[in-house]
């Protein structure tokens, strides 16, 4: 198999998973979620082919497991160096997996000409098996919506897309002490939840459709937020017990709970977390209101926060010759 570049650089872009729609799937659909994707948090990563020697490079044992599986099934035997420059942290909630995943194949893919799709990946790295964001957003960015898995679903086949307004920004809290269920324990957890009760999940559906994706379009980020901090209570409540409260992390509850009295909106945690976000509309409002999060809570001395802005375009893929 011939590279048609002499290496290839892959952005993939953080997201956030601002949660699920129906856990149970009483009408035959189960999951559902929306989410958006993130300018400051992405994995970025170099491929190169005609190395020396396979498997060089600056590169996780996790990337390299990943590659090696693609080029099984690709047939790919060529001696390969693989960078990875910037990559998201893994298992606080920002899409890791699926975007190292999508980043890799993508760089296979173009390196070699192959002219796979996204979803084909997708579907080789057994992602999107439950949330379909993360493929979402490596499409086409922005926020999207995924409408689930029914019988015959391969990949969540996204059902809207919408950019974010320019200037609106999104607070994230870290807390570096923990990392959000995953794997194994993800499994075990989603199995042990209790069945979602049908009433809600077609009252998030109404909320979401009817009122948070119009409010969206009308850039009115207060009741779009009102939609999603509606959305996180529910679901976060139906996680508590796998995940010990609404948020993963106390302390992390305990700054969104004030961010919001300081008037943030669309409170939530991303994913299994640990990570909590929240939305203001004014980048000056968002960077200062950070900046005093910070002073407030420095004792809390593991948490960390940054301001980041909605990334409105999908995965980078670039050709070097």
């Amino acid at each position: 198999m011939k590279a048609q570049y002499s290496s290839v650089t892959v952005i993939a872009p953080a997201r956030l998973h601002m949660g699920f729609i129906d856990m149970s799937g009483a009408l035959g659909r189960h999951f559902g979620s929306i989410g958006v994707a993130l300018n400051e948090i992405k994995t970025e990563i170099t491929i190169a082919a005609n190395c020396q020697v396979q498997q060089s490079g600056q590169a996780s044992e996790r990337a390299w497991q990943c590659c090696g599986l693609l080029c099984r099934e690709l047939g790919i035997t060529q001696p390969l160096q693989m960078n990875v420059t910037s990559a998201i942290p893994e298992h606080v909630g920002l899409g890791s997996g699926t975007q190292l995943a999508l980043a890799i194949g993508m760089g296979l893919n173009h390196l070699f000409g192959l002219g796979l799709s996204i979803r084909e990946i997708a579907q080789l790295t057994e992602r999107g098996k439950r949330s379909g964001i993360g493929i979402g957003v490596f499409e086409q960015g922005g926020l999207v919506v995924d409408g689930g898995r029914g019988e015959h679903t391969v990949t969540p086949p996204v059902i809207s897309h919408m950019d974010i307004p320019g200037d609106w920004r999104f607070i994230l809290v870290f807390d570096q002490r923990g990392q959000g269920l995953h794997g194994a324990q993800e499994i075990k957890a989603f199995n042990a939840l209790p069945p979602f009760p049908q009433q809600e999940a077609a009252r998030l559906c109404y909320l979401l459709l009817m009122q948070g994706l119009p409010a969206l379009a009308e850039r009115d980020i207060d009741r779009f937020g009102e939609v999603i901090t509606e959305l996180q209570r529910s679901v976060g409540e139906h996680f508590a017990a796998a995940q010990g409260g609404v948020f993963a992390s106390p302390e992390v509850g305990q700054v969104m709970r004030w961010l919001q009295q300081q008037g943030a909106v669309a409170i939530g945690q991303t994913s299994w977390g640990p990570t909590g976000f929240c939305a203001l509309d004014g980048i000056d409002r968002a960077e200062t209101l950070t900046r005093l999060a910070r002073e407030r809570f420095a004792h809390f001395s593991t948490l960390s926060f940054i301001t980041a802005s909605a990334r409105n375009s999908g995965g980078e893929v670039t050709g070097h010759r």
